[in-house]
């Protein structure tokens, strides 16, 4: 494998470039219009212009993809994560062009991808699940005898969903049938499968996910826990490895549940089985992603090593190195993710041009991004500008150097997460580690009213951002040093 083709942008495109250069691997770097001035375009050794800025003209079609591997002579393609990394149909198509999908194999993306066939292939070892269906409902009145029998609160969720789309909590047997019709409705909406399935509702998880590899051979491994339960939007903000939940004794059998996990659909590559972890330290198992995590740099931190580099040797067809009993954990890190968004505002996009950007450095500090001071965050894509680790001999180290770091993160022009990052760290439910998945909601108190449809909220910020853009309301002069902030939706947005 002398060239491979990186199918993503940005930080994550970066990323697998410098592990790739490294082994002395060639890089090709594909970009939209919007992209053309990208870090990852200069980085790499070669680049190839796949179409207009938005995704499902250029990064989101795969025959592009596979022409710019023709154009270049790419051997392989590695996808990173988001976009076209768990589409089953794209990995079908890489195959069939003669070329090498740094990732699992469509058979599983495809198991894997949909939540109750997942549930199925994982039943097969007997890995604990939240009581509930296993299979999809549609009629209404057996669906809710069914709940009843499980017991309120409830949730009802979408089979291929992800992110908290067609998902539904339900308190009662009167809302049931409402609920369902709701969750139907979104899940058809938003994956064209209005596939839905009841679960016990936990109501203070924890989520916890496991990070595994697997070769050619036969060989998984995992390598440890990651703590996600920092959420916003049902999407992560900050992660950390280990957790600081688990006793060893829980580890090593959630660890040996994801790795039966990947067997039962002979996974190979790097996947994440992810576990929701009650109350009373029960776990049950949630989904399995097929690819790289965003927070896979926690997991590099504490095993010393570079998942990026073990995905490429393992599609080269190379046996793992190591066995289950040489892997063992080091100290302690913790991920922020840096978006481009307002955590007063509900989190909303805050799209801008960064007039100030300098990164923190020193001991036990990583930054994985793809922009420099004076670029634009642009509104076509995921508004996560960088993501900001650090490591320590223990948690208190880790969060220590983290609320450092943040303070030594340089960025103006937009509203970011750093500052809601701090206040995590400072947050005494974060230190102590008595935390869930609500952390945002019982601790975090915006200033501005919680937004009542997040999606259309999302969706007017961006077209918000798109028209300032389009329609400056500054002189047509050139804008001055200073200025630049008139572009901004946020500060120009008319309930100030």
């Amino acid at each position: 494998m002398k060239k491979v083709l990186i199918a993503n942008r940005g930080e994550i495109a970066l990323r697998i470039m410098r592990s790739a250069k490294e082994m002395g691997i060639k890089t090709v770097a594909v970009y939209s219009e919007a992209d053309r001035q990208s870090l990852h375009v200069r980085y790499a050794d070669e680049a190839v212009c796949i179409g207009p800025a938005p995704s499902n003209q250029s990064y989101l079609i795969g025959e592009k993809i596979i022409e710019a591997c023709k154009i270049t002579g790419a051997e392989a393609i590695h996808p990173g994560y988001g976009f076209l990394s768990e589409n089953a149909a794209f990995a079908r198509l890489v195959k069939a062009a003669g070329l090498t999908l740094i990732g699992p194999t469509p058979e599983a993306m495809e198991i894997m991808g949909n939540k109750l066939s997942a549930k199925a292939a994982a039943l097969k070892y007997q890995i604990p699940m939240v009581p509930g269906t296993e299979e999809a409902i549609t009629d209404v009145e057996e669906a809710k005898r069914r709940a009843i029998e499980v017991g309120f609160p409830i949730l009802i969720k979408a089979a291929a969903g992800g992110g908290g789309k067609g998902m539904r909590i339900v308190e009662k047997a009167a809302e049931f049938e409402e609920q369902m019709q709701l969750a139907v409705s979104e899940a058809l909406s938003a994956f064209g499968d209005g596939s839905v399935f009841i679960e016990r509702y936990v109501s203070s998880p924890r989520h916890i996910e496991i990070q595994v590899l697997g070769d050619t051979h036969g060989n998984i491994v995992h390598l440890f826990e990651r703590e996600c339960s920092v959420q916003r939007r049902h999407q992560k903000v900050i992660e950390e490895a280990p957790s600081s939940i688990l006793t060893a004794e829980i580890r090593e059998k959630m660890g040996k549940c994801a790795v039966d996990v990947a067997r039962s659909v002979n996974y190979v590559g790097a996947g994440t089985v992810e576990f929701i972890l009650d109350e009373n330290l029960d776990f049950f198992f949630l989904e399995m992603n097929t690819r790289l995590q965003v927070e896979h740099p926690v997991t590099e931190m504490i095993t010393g090593l570079d998942l990026v580099k073990e995905q490429i040797k393992i599609a080269r067809g190379e046996k793992l190195s190591y066995k289950q009993e040489d892997l063992h954990i080091s100290g302690h890190a913790i991920e922020l993710r840096v978006y481009a968004e307002d955590p007063e505002n509900n989190f909303l996009p805050d799209i801008g041009v960064l007039q100030t950007y300098k990164t923190p450095k020193g001991n036990g500090v990583r930054v994985d991004d793809g922009f420099e001071q004076g670029m634009e965050i642009p509104i076509y894509y995921d508004p996560m500008i960088a993501k900001l680790i650090t490591y320590g001999k223990d948690r208190e180290e880790a969060i220590e150097r983290m609320v450092r770091a943040i303070g030594e993160y340089q960025i103006t022009g937009i509203q970011t997460t750093l500052g809601f990052g701090k206040f995590v760290m400072q947050h005494e439910a974060f230190k102590s580690g008595k935390f869930d998945t609500h952390f945002v909601a019982k601790y975090f108190k915006a200033n501005s009213p919680k937004v009542q449809n997040e999606d259309e909220a999302l969706l007017a910020a961006m077209m918000g951002a798109f028209f300032f853009k389009q329609q400056p309301l500054a002189a047509p002069q050139p804008l001055q040093e200073g200025q630049a902030n008139a572009l901004n939706w946020r500060r120009n947005r008319l309930n100030k």
